[in-house]
């Protein structure tokens, strides 16, 4: 009686329950570890290479590649790869590292243009650096930093970057940077507030520059590129701009590179009789909107004023700049010639298949001040500010990048300016890095690298090869070439002339004035 009560109790009291429990207790410790595992998973998902990842919100790919990954964008592997092998042969200890500071994801086409074109002219600096220049050292690794495609990351990317500065990776510098965006001017003044170096190339953004009376926001940065103000002193030298023949069209409430080209212009048309026109375009200037209506307005506003109105100087972006050209083109004063002057976002109508060509056989044409053009030195009879020689250097790279050892890197444009103005602004760095490398040393201290920004002028001037940069104490180029190219029926754009901010080429010497 007494054994049957136990197997009761061990049976059917203690075991089944004790059955259920551990069986409930081992599917909530699998219910777990699947949970950990998938949040574990889920964080190595986030990584899309080395020192590339996708921050918690966004796909997007973010960080500092120092590999061959190409951030998902097929156009740039050939020259990423260039990139990753000449990295490849530098011997450790006896290079310095610089970063390429580009929108690498960004997924409009003009962007992922420029970027390109910048990114094959700064690794054709690279490799010209460490195999053209004889015994010059420190050797140069590359390597890419994105923060996104709109910039919305650039702290964290500047973070890694300090990281870099302030490690084994020596990084003495960053060179690009890209549009003059709101993003990018916060950038850099975080990267050359904690002392880190930067070379702008594309940026022509006044707001983006170090300025006269000792007015330094950027400690650090030095350009290869024209301000806006500079270019707009170059185009009124060139088009002899007649405030009371002008009318100023331009975006508000604008981005750095629009407002201060519009003050810029604001200054050529001083006195002018017509009020500035504005226009409000999306937030996204690369979008549509409804920009178009308003320009058909303003065209109409354009065709009342009188036939000796014949300049319209234009302050916007480039899909805005389309739009606007689109609505002259249609205009109902087609007897009414007009000439539209605007900065380098011109280069981009170059290859805009929604660009009416047709409006530039219909009494207009269309002008802008480029960062470079492959046509500027062809021929050019100035004997200062840069020379045939200087750009031919550069012809002779691209020459021999369709294969090794300086390529491939893909089909080559210079058109754009970008690609050109990117392997000065590497080689600017390449010689401040280098100049400021005390003898028996591998690398600078990164405020020496800034130091040489004040003397590069005179014999110790870079002859690049989008002409002469003669840096002034601030940073910026003094009296830099300006190439007048001009839009033509083809869908191609013209080399007209090159002008000069201060309307002619600078004295052999190239020493900025007090």
């Amino acid at each position: 009686m007494a054994g049957r009560l136990w197997r009761w109790l061990r049976e059917d009291v203690w075991e089944i329950p004790f059955r259920r429990y551990a069986a409930l207790l081992l599917a909530a410790v699998l219910t777990a570890a699947a949970v950990w595992g998938g949040l574990r998973l889920g964080e190595q998902d986030r990584s899309c290479a080395e020192g590339v990842v996708r921050p918690g919100d966004s796909d997007d790919c973010v960080g500092v590649s120092a590999t061959a990954y190409d951030f998902g964008q097929p156009r740039f592997t050939r020259v990423i790869r260039a990139v990753d092998r000449e990295n490849d042969r530098l011997t450790a200890g006896r290079y310095v590292t610089v970063a390429l500071f580009e929108p690498f994801t960004a997924s409009d086409p003009d962007s992922v243009n420029d970027t390109l074109h910048e990114l094959q002219g700064a690794y054709l600096a690279q490799y010209h650096a460490n195999h053209e220049a004889t015994g010059e050292t420190p050797d140069i690794r590359l390597v890419l930093a994105n923060t996104g495609r709109d910039g919305t990351y650039w702290p964290d990317v500047v973070d890694r970057l300090t990281e870099m500065a302030e490690g084994p990776d020596r990084l003495r510098a960053v060179t690009g940077i890209g549009l003059s965006t709101d993003n990018n001017r916060a950038a850099v003044r975080e990267l050359t507030g904690r002392g880190i170096p930067v070379v702008g190339s594309s940026i022509t953004a006044d707001s983006l520059a170090n300025g006269p009376g000792g007015k330094d926001p950027f400690p650090g940065l030095a350009r290869v590129a024209p301000t806006n103000s500079d270019s707009a002193r170059a185009l009124a030298s060139f088009a002899r701009v007649s405030a009371g023949r002008a009318m100023l069209v331009y975006d508000r409430p604008g981005d750095p590179y629009t407002r201060t080209l519009q003050s810029a212009f604001e200054r050529l048309t001083a006195g002018s009789p017509y009020q500035p026109q504005p226009f409000s375009p999306p937030a996204d200037r690369t979008q549509e909107g409804t920009t178009a209506n308003q320009f058909r307005q303003i065209t109409q506003l354009v065709c009342d004023t009188p036939k000796t109105t014949d300049t319209i100087l234009f302050a916007g972006r480039h899909t805005q700049l389309r739009q606007f050209v689109n609505a002259l083109g249609a205009r109902g004063c087609m007897d009414h010639r007009l000439t539209l002057l605007t900065g380098d976002e011109g280069s981009y109508l170059t290859g805009d298949r929604q660009l009416d060509r047709t409006a530039l056989n219909r009494s207009l044409s269309v002008r802008y001040t480029a960062l470079a053009h492959p046509d500027a030195w062809k021929g050019e009879k100035a004997t200062t500010g840069g020379s045939p020689a200087d750009a031919a250097a550069l012809d002779s790279l691209i020459g021999r990048s369709g294969r090794e050892p300086v390529g491939p890197i893909g089909p080559v444009v210079l058109d754009d300016g970008q690609l050109i103005i990117a392997y000065d602004a590497m080689r600017l760095v390449v010689q401040g890095v280098r100049e400021a490398t005390p003898s028996g040393r591998v690398a600078p201290a990164l405020g020496d690298v800034v130091n040489e920004w004040s003397l590069m002028k005179g014999s110790q001037r870079l002859n690049g090869a989008s002409g002469w940069i003669c840096l002034d104490a601030h940073g910026n180029p003094y009296d830099k070439a300006v190439p007048i190219v001009e839009l033509t029926p083809s869908g191609g754009s013209r080399f007209v002339r090159i002008a000069w901010p201060e309307g002619k080429a600078p004295a052999r010497e190239c020493l900025p004035p007090a």
